[in-house]
């Protein structure tokens, strides 16, 4: 072929497409009907069912609706499972509005910080340029979560209910991001000794946006319910902080996130950060321990079978079908429809911009067999009419293609990665895309 298509190119392609059968079949179904349901695989559909050998979830999925509140979703169905036993209760819910006002609240302040502290390099630069592109979004990181509940607490759902800004967030997000830009160029042009008192006014801006649109978060509020057998509680008044400190139970401080970087240039068995990823100045760090999918799944897998679930992120759009809630790493026989090798690994798949988190989720049972996981039962927060009453199930060859991350306890660690864990970690820069899942 010639550095341009010339017409003889493209003449030899035409012929070489319509002298086979198989590529006049595919045309013909392609045309009218989707891909994936060209491409699926019966064999794997088949193969699969919703049964698991360990199986902890009794209660109703959530839905986070049009929003990437997924990690808040996640985080908070983890700490209400232990909230609904306390309480009695066959369902529970907190207040994914709550956490996610206070998040947009924190990651201003956040932002214009960083604003400030690159307030002597270019537009351009290519940090001080991508934070700017990366102003308002929903996503969110474990540490992340763990920071707004130490700070801000927790509510139940009733007290700080949805919004309609808070299911739909594209254009309260769309206001807010123009808000920060323009008090982020403002803060660059702004004498040293000034810039703290003018971020002040800017983030006073963004707090009453966000109460016009998401309500004003309580400081106090009054607790009481019937639980399943109708017996009727009443804690009194409480403050967020204490009502998590009573029915959020779960120990966050002594969770890890660990991950699978399959990249060469990124060492196992070591900390990474990534630069300007987080929401609450002072707050912890994102912090991953890069481990072995071997021990990432081990870890999920006997903290299912100890009867807790696992919060954790992937990259959920790879074969993954809606309808029947599977996700399989060969769903989609998408090489016999293209004849095209689809062969890239994990790395390389994160080095070209192939992959990278985009949702979390939350381990709710596992199939195990001989001691191996075999498939996972999800939790889900995209409402019941999906899947399985909103659970699914992945094949565990999908979890080593598409899982990233899960948050385990430190207990879960062997000796020399509890060690490693408390290493300074390697910080990566902030385009990385192992911070993904927060933008």
């Amino acid at each position: 072929m010639s550095t341009n298509l010339s017409e003889t190119d493209l003449e030899l392609m035409r012929k070489q497409f319509s002298a086979s059968p198989k590529n006049r079949v595919a045309q013909n179904a392609v045309a009218q009907t989707s891909i994936d349901e060209v491409a699926l695989d019966r064999e794997v559909v088949v193969g699969t069912d919703t049964t698991v050998s360990n199986l902890l979830d009794d209660w109703s999925v959530t839905n986070q609706k049009h929003s990437g509140r997924c990690w808040l979703f996640a985080g908070l169905n983890l700490l209400r499972v232990g909230a609904a036993q306390a309480m009695n209760r066959k369902e529970f819910e907190f207040s994914q509005n709550h956490l996610m006002f206070w998040d947009k609240l924190e990651r201003a302040n956040y932002f214009l910080e960083a604003m400030i502290e690159t307030a002597d390099r270019d537009l351009d630069d290519r940090t001080v340029a991508f934070l700017l592109s990366e102003v308002t979004n929903d996503g969110g990181q474990w540490n992340m979560f763990v920071a707004l509940v130490a700070k801000h607490g927790v509510v139940p759902k009733s007290v700080m209910p949805e919004t309609q800004s808070s299911s739909k967030t594209a254009r309260m997000n769309e206001i807010l991001q123009s808000v920060l830009r323009q008090g982020a160029l403002e803060l660059r042009g702004c004498p040293a000794e000034e810039q703290q008192e003018h971020k002040q006014r800017i983030v006073e801006a963004v707090y009453r946006i966000l109460c016009i649109h998401l309500g004003t978060p309580p400081e106090r509020f009054l607790w009481q319910w019937a639980d399943k057998d109708r017996v009727f509680h009443r804690d009194g008044e409480m403050t967020p902080k204490e009502f998590a400190a009573k029915y959020a139970r779960v120990p966050l401080d002594d969770y890890v996130c660990l991950v699978d970087d399959p990249r060469p240039s990124s060492p196992k068995g070591r900390t990474f950060t990534v630069d300007y990823l987080g929401n609450v100045v002072g707050g912890p760090p994102v912090v991953y321990l890069n481990v072995d999918m071997a021990v990432m799944k081990k870890a999920a897998m006997d903290a299912i079978v100890g009867g807790r679930p696992v919060w954790f992120g992937c990259d959920v759009g790879k074969m993954r079908n809606n309808d029947l809630g599977i996700w399989d790493a060969r769903l989609y026989d998408l090489e016999s429809v293209y004849d095209v090798s689809f062969s890239l690994d994990k790395a390389d798949r994160l080095a070209l911009h192939d992959t990278l988190m985009t949702h979390a989720m939350l381990f709710t049972g596992v199939d195990v067999v001989d001691g191996s996981p075999r498939k996972w039962r999800v939790e889900n927060s995209w409402g019941d009419e999906k899947a399985d009453k909103g659970f699914w199930t992945m094949n565990d060859n999908w979890f080593d293609e598409h899982v990233f991350e899960i948050a385990a306890r430190r207990d879960q660690l062997p000796p020399e990665l509890l060690v490693a864990s408390e290493s300074e970690p390697i910080v990566l820069p902030a385009w990385d895309p192992m911070g993904s899942l927060a933008r």
